[in-house]
C-alpha cells in the first residue's frame, strides 16, 4: 500500500485498482466504485462506501430486522 501511495503522489498518477482486500482499497483510495456481478451499485468515499447499503448487501448479505 505505501509504495502504491507513494508512486501515485511523487508522479502525480491516477491509479485504476481492481482489488477484493478492503484494507487495501481504503488505505488508498480516495474514491471507489463498487461492482456487483458487472454493474455499479456505488460510488464515493471510503466513507460513503462503507455505509452505501447497496454495498452492505451486497457483500454481507441482507439484513433481517425482524429478528
Amino acid at each position: 500500500m505505501e509504495f502504491i501511495t507513494r508512486i501515485k503522489e511523487e508522479f502525480n498518477l491516477t491509479v485504476l485498482m481492481i482489488e477484493h482486500h478492503m484494507e487495501v482499497i481504503m488505505g488508498i483510495c480516495k474514491r471507489i466504485y463498487v461492482l456487483d456481478y458487472g454493474v455499479n451499485i456505488a460510488e464515493g468515499s471510503p466513507r460513503e462506501i462503507q455505509s452505501d447499503q447497496k454495498v452492505i448487501e451486497a457483500y454481507l448479505g441482507a439484513v433481517d430486522t425482524d429478528a
